[in-house]
């Protein structure tokens, strides 16, 4: 009906224009085609009593709705048999097609099928709604439905339900899946597993004594906000004075004064705190008055140009403050290393006078005939400082295994001998032997003789030393100030390159700074093989400036053509030196034709390493370094177990053990060798 009176519309448009008849074929077309691929996308599958030419409909398809046959109805007139036949194998073997859904499971893993159990479900409602005859009837033909059939049909089209070759090929392909999918994870929990065992292996190596509290695996960094306040304080006083350089500069004398005044506040509440802890209850209250000013001078002068070029001249100034206080705290701490403690300056003296107050034949020393045996173990030790050397005689003895063979040579000076002797016979070795000289009557030293002896009592050396400069604040005389030390003054200090004359009968002899301390017997250095080398030494050359480099001027050609600049260098404290061997290789000789030529101090500065390491050059034998472990005065790193199986610990640096600057953690390691509870320990106030 529809149909006519289409054309029946068009006709009465004829009249008016001829050449509208192509659109209205197109129209008709149109209106033809879309219902037909609707209908067809429903379902387009006849069963085999459909005849092609007649399209009529049978008892047997009852289950065909009308829109289904007007759509068969409908395209027999447009198109052939040939398309007919082509539509229908592919549906045959697809299945019915749907424009609204895809109902197909064999199309992909990602398609489903959503009309089958609707339809399994429509046909079970009228089995039982048919007749018992009916239901009989319909068990022995082909049930068509609009899912998948269950049976077979005509033996020309396809069945809808899946071969089981098709079964059996989509299960293997989702296997596959599976599988693949399966070895896609497990490969990326093996990467991620690698990944984690990678970055366990990497945090091993850093050095969490270089991190320190700011390694972000501590507990301090968790919280992002610790110490908020103090930080946000000052903060606020570096832009206060920020701004009141501007106020000041444009003229904004009021706005000046109330920030100065709130920045006096600030850094009253402020104080010394480091944390927020240790703030006052005012502090909140003065933070939040200087916010409000600080607003205000924000919005009356706030200039991001001025404003950086005030913060960078601030961080200027502060720089330059920073290496005045390093210069200053450089100064100061070289002087604290060059002072006597007045503890140990009262002891000296009060044992000076007490010795000279004894007869003559009461300042003697047992055991005097095992001084020139050369089957003991002897001792050489050179110090102006009582209570260093009573820890250095007191730890050897305790630690060794056959005291009474063992022999110590101590040398001081003039104004020490007098308290050295007299505590070292109130307080004896135990069974050992002990002497004490005077390093001023030793004749034969003098500056005919001893070419740094010349050098000290030289004009330009005292230039030098007392004069160098004139420096009139702390941080100008710092500079070099490690050279101007007064024990370089002294030849106490540089005695040690004379042990053959000194002591002419001895073979070996080991020698002690007075800032070591014993921890173990030493008698196996005795038996250590130098392999015809004079001094057997620990190496420190394990860091780079522990090299011949740091200590020699390789700019003169002298230094230059005779030593390599990457030579190990080796430390003075404990010294096994070979005398024998010495003499032979005429080392006080080397020592005195090398110091002639540094006379102008330009091969090295003052100091006896330095010397040492010229003289001794390629006639050093390295020690093992559980022997001597160095660096108490100046290292707070040293592992604690290496310190422990030390024979020998070594404060060597400014912060000797007897000094207030002495890092309290090495102290204890000194003082266990000391007396405390003796009489002029007490009188001098002298405690741990």
């Amino acid at each position: 009906m529809a149909l006519k009176r289409g054309s029946s519309g068009l006709g009465t448009q004829r009249n008016k224009s001829a050449g509208s008849s192509f659109p209205i074929v197109i129209l008709i077309f149109c209106s033809f085609l879309a219902p037909l691929i609707f209908f067809v996308g429903r379902g387009l599958y006849t069963s085999t009593s459909v005849d092609h030419n007649d399209f009529s409909t049978t008892s047997s398809k009852q289950d065909i709705d009308w829109r289904e046959r007007l759509a068969l109805q409908q395209i027999k007139p447009l198109l052939t048999k040939e398309v007919i036949d082509i539509i229908k194998a592919s549906t045959d073997d697809l299945g019915p097609l749907s424009l609204d859904s895809l109902r197909k499971n064999n199309l992909s893993a990602s398609w489903k099928f959503i009309g089958q159990e609707i339809v399994a479900k429509k046909s079970a409602a009228d089995a039982k709604v048919n007749k018992p005859s009916q239901v009989a009837a319909a068990d022995s033909k082909p049930e068509i439905t609009r899912g998948k059939r269950d049976g077979p049909v005509n033996g020309d089209h396809s069945q809808f339900v899946d071969s089981t070759a098709k079964l059996a090929r989509r299960q293997l392909r989702e296997r596959r899946r599976e599988k693949r999918a399966a070895d896609l994870v497990k490969r990326d929990d093996d990467v991620t597993v690698k990944l984690e065992n990678a970055a366990i292996e990497r945090s091993k190596s850093v050095d969490s004594s270089v991190l320190g509290k700011y390694s972000v695996w501590r507990k301090e960094t968790d919280n992002d906000n610790t110490d908020s306040t103090v930080r946000l304080m000052r903060d606020q006083m570096i832009m206060a004075r920020v701004y009141i350089s501007i106020a000041t500069m444009k003229k904004k004398l009021d706005l000046a004064r109330d920030l100065q005044a709130r920045l006096k506040e600030s850094q009253r509440a402020l104080g010394d705190a480091g944390s927020d802890a240790d703030l006052t209850r005012s502090a909140h209250e003065k933070m939040k008055a200087m916010g409000q000013v600080l607003s205000k001078a924000r919005e009356q002068l706030y200039d991001c140009k001025l404003v950086t070029t005030k913060l960078r001249a601030m961080l200027q100034s502060a720089d330059e403050q920073v290496r005045g206080l390093k210069r200053q705290s450089t100064f100061l701490s070289q002087l604290a290393a060059k002072t006597i403690p007045n503890g140990i300056h009262c002891l000296s003296m009060r044992l000076t006078i007490d010795y000279y107050l004894l007869p003559p034949e009461k300042r003697k020393f047992p055991r005097s005939e095992n001084l020139e045996n050369p089957a003991l173990f002897h001792y050489a030790l050179f110090s102006d400082n009582v209570l260093a050397a009573s820890v250095v005689v007191n730890s050897t003895i305790v630690n060794a295994k056959e005291p009474e063979k063992h022999v110590f040579h101590l040398v001081s000076d003039k104004l020490n001998f007098g308290a050295m002797n007299m505590w070292f016979l109130l307080n004896p070795p135990g069974k050992a032997t002990i002497h004490v000289e005077n390093v001023d009557e030793f004749k034969w030293l003098n500056s005919s003789y001893c070419p740094v002896l010349r050098q000290l009592e030289s004009a330009a050396m005292k230039e030098y030393y007392f004069k160098a400069a004139h420096p009139n604040t702390l941080s100008a005389g710092s500079s070099n100030l490690k050279y101007r030390n007064p024990k370089y003054l002294s030849m106490l200090n540089h005695l040690r390159f004379y042990l053959p004359q000194v002591y002419p009968k001895l073979n070996k002899i080991l020698f002690l700074d007075d800032d070591i301390v014993v921890q173990k017997d030493l008698t196996g250095l005795w038996s250590v093989d130098l392999h015809g080398k004079v001094n057997g030494a620990v190496e420190t050359c394990g860091q780079s400036f522990h090299r011949f480099d740091k200590y020699l001027n390789f700019s003169n050609p002298h230094i230059a053509r005779n030593f390599d600049p990457n030579a190990c260098g080796w430390a003075y404290g404990m010294n096994m030196f070979d005398l024998k061997e010495w003499k032979k290789q005429d080392i006080t000789g080397i020592y005195h034709k090398w110091q002639n030529m540094n006379e102008d101090r330009v091969l090295w500065k003052l100091g006896t390493l330095p010397p040492g390491l010229i003289t001794f050059y390629g006639l050093t034998h390295p020690l093992d370094k559980s022997w001597h472990v160095l660096g108490l005065g100046y290292n707070p790193s040293i592992d604690r177990s290496d310190i422990e199986n030390a024979a020998v610990v070594h404060y060597n640096g400014n912060m000797k053990p007897w000094l207030e600057l002495a890092m309290t953690k090495y102290r204890p390691y000194w003082t266990k060798y000391i007396k405390f509870d003796h009489p002029y320990m007490r009188s001098c106030k002298l405690s741990e």
